[in-house]
C-alpha cells in the first residue's frame, strides 16, 4: 500500500492529487493516516499508532483504517 507520487499533503490535512487536479482535506486521524502510509508503514503498523495515540480499540481502529484506505482507493490515491 503505498501513496502516489502525485500525492501531496500539508501539514492541515489538505490533499492535492497532482495527476487529476483534485484536491481533498482530512481530519487529524485521516492525516496521520495518510503521513505513515506515505512514510511506508504497512496496516498493522498504522494501526498500531493509532491505538497508542487516540482511545480507540484495535478493532475498531482496523474497521476504520480500512474504511478510509477503501475511500482512498475509491479516489486513486492510492498505488
Amino acid at each position: 500500500m503505498r501513496l502516489k507520487k502525485s500525492i501531496a499533503i500539508s501539514e492541515n490535512g489538505f490533499v492535492f492529487n497532482a495527476a487529476k487536479g483534485e484536491s481533498f482535506s482530512t481530519n487529524p486521524i485521516g492525516l496521520l493516516i495518510l503521513e505513515l502510509i506515505k512514510s511506508g508503514k504497512d496496516l498493522k503498523r498504522v494501526q498500531q499508532e493509532i491505538t497508542d495515540r487516540y482511545a480507540i480499540d484495535a478493532s475498531t481502529a482496523e474497521r476504520d483504517i480500512l474504511d478510509f484506505i477503501k475511500v482512498l482507493k475509491q479516489y486513486s490515491l492510492l498505488d
